[in-house]
């Protein structure tokens, strides 16, 4: 249905998950791999995360969503997902961008798991102390 209409790309990341993006002109329907917002993800508030770009621009009902996203958990893909359709959203109108920045809808979240480190039990977490 997609493969030939003209579209605006954006890739987002979040923790472990990355969603390669696309925003086409469309009446507001969002898939993910292959498969519904409400079949994808259960909770309302991923759904919301999920459509905030699109709601804060005043766009919900302009442009459909098809997106690829692997890695990490529901969060981080939510997460992820927010990510790429903000940046695909600047492609296509330039003049969003005050309201996505001020939102912070733009800034990659840096935030991620820490490294297991050699001789503790976690990243930080050390063997229980014993005395004898």
């Amino acid at each position: 249905m997609y493969e030939s209409k003209s579209y605006f790309y954006g890739t987002g990341r979040r923790k472990k998950s990355v969603a390669r993006v696309r925003v086409y002109p469309g009446t507001g329907k969002v898939t993910i791999n292959d498969r519904d917002i409400d079949d994808y993800f259960g909770l309302e508030t991923l759904k919301l995360i999920v459509r905030q770009p699109l709601a804060l621009t005043e766009s919900l009902d302009k442009y459909d969503v098809v997106c690829r996203v692997n890695g990490g958990g529901v969060t981080g893909q939510a997460g992820a997902i927010r990510h790429g359709i903000a940046r695909a959203l600047l492609q296509s109108e330039d003049d969003v961008r005050p309201v996505l920045k001020k939102a912070g809808l733009l800034t990659r979240d840096p935030r991620m798991k820490e490294r297991k480190k050699y001789g503790l039990k976690g990243a930080r977490r050390a063997p229980q102390f014993s005395k004898r």
